[in-house]
This record gives structure tokens, sequence and C-alpha cells, in this order.
């Protein structure tokens, strides 16, 4: 299948949108949409192995989530923690990046803040839970460093994160959240209409033939 894309990123980020939208839609309580989400992220990651992806990001929550309904905050909570153990059991090599200081990071993740070498590794994938722009960035300013470019992105909490080649999310909306803002600079954007829980190969297939098509130039 890798043959059939004239070049393929080799680091995509998923945006999973629309869980609560797909529950309402599926006459469900908002908070049981977190759950429908897992089965499409394993999906996802089996089609982007088959593929040859070598890396990918999956956006679980913010610390904006938690303005939500408590409710909705330990739905999003658990289904992060589901996520990262499936992850586990598909031997992949597991960072978990997110404030860990903080009361609402699932105590269960925090092994993972540290990348997790499980069976053979077949590939990286990184999870944000609880993160923020802000505490990323502001993670530099605690540390000393000389002012460069290479010092800022050597110095973030995500610094063990690559730059982004291509963003993908779900549920329609045309926006970053604020994830990763220094990998994602110069990140292609692809924006499927379907909500996350009703993922179908199609979408991978969709945004990896428009990403062969774009003028890469990063600025040159």
């Amino acid at each position: 299948m890798k043959s059939s894309y004239k070049r393929l990123p080799t680091h995509i980020a998923v945006i999973p949108d629309g869980n609560r939208r797909w529950a309402v839609s599926q006459g469900l309580k908002k908070s049981e949409g977190y759950q429908q989400g897992l089965a499409p992220g394993i999906d996802f990651y089996e089609q982007c192995l088959e593929i040859g992806i070598p890396q990918l990001t999956f956006y679980g929550f913010t610390n904006d989530n938690m303005k939500r309904p408590a409710e909705e905050t330990i739905a999003f909570r658990e289904a992060c923690v589901a996520a990262v153990e499936s992850m586990k059991e598909k031997e992949a090599s597991i960072l978990v990046v997110g404030n860990s200081e903080s009361q609402v990071f699932p105590p269960e993740l925090v092994k993972y803040r540290t990348r997790q070498n499980t069976g053979t590794n077949r590939m990286k994938v990184n999870f944000l839970v609880n993160y923020d722009w802000h505490w990323d960035i502001n993670s530099a300013t605690q540390k000393s460093v000389g002012g460069s470019r290479k010092d800022l992105l050597q110095s973030i909490a995500s610094a063990e994160i690559p730059r982004i080649d291509l963003v993908i999310r779900w549920g329609g909306r045309h926006r970053l959240s604020g994830m990763l803002p220094l990998q994602s600079v110069y990140s292609d954007f692809f924006v499927i209409q379907n909500n996350w829980p009703d993922l179908v190969p199609q979408d991978l297939e969709s945004a990896l033939h428009w990403y062969s098509s774009q003028d890469v130039t990063l600025g040159g």
C-alpha cells in the first residue's frame, strides 16, 4: 500500500474530535462518546503500520477541557488511560506528554511521561494528556538556554516530540486547538467532516493522497 502514495509523512498528529456530537446523534449522553473513540484509535494505528508511518501523536485532552461537566471529564480521562493501555498491548513505543503535576492528570499514566518501549516497539505513539501549550512553552523559561531556536525546541516540555508533517482533524473543525504549536508550525492540515467514532479507512487514504499532492518547501 505504501507504494500507492507519492510520498508519506513521517509524523502524523490526530485530533479525534466529534465524540460528544456523535453520542448525541446516537441518543446517548455526551460522556458516552469518549469510549467510542477507542476502537477507531486502534484501527487507525494498524492502518498506519500497514502503510509505513513511523510516528503518531494523539490529542487526548487539554487543561481547558477540564471546564466541562464532571461526568465528561471523568469519562475522557478514563478513555485516555484505556487508549494508552490498548497501545501497550499493540506493542507501541509510548510517550505521554502533559502536566503530570496537576491533580487531574491520570496517575496510571505517570510512568509513561518517559517513553516506554513495549514488545517489538512497532511504532512511536505519543499521547497529549492534560496538555496546555502555555505549560509546554513556559517550561523552557524555567531552564537555562542560550536563546537560540534550537535551544528553545530542546527545552519545551514536549521536546521529545518531533516536527509534525500532517495534522488530521475529525469532526469538521478547522483549528489546531492549541496542539503542539512549535511542532505544527509547518504542518499540512487536513480536515475530515466525519466525527471520530465514525472513522473509516478512506479517511486516512484521502488525507495521504492530498498530502502527496502538496508542495512542501518549509518556507524555502
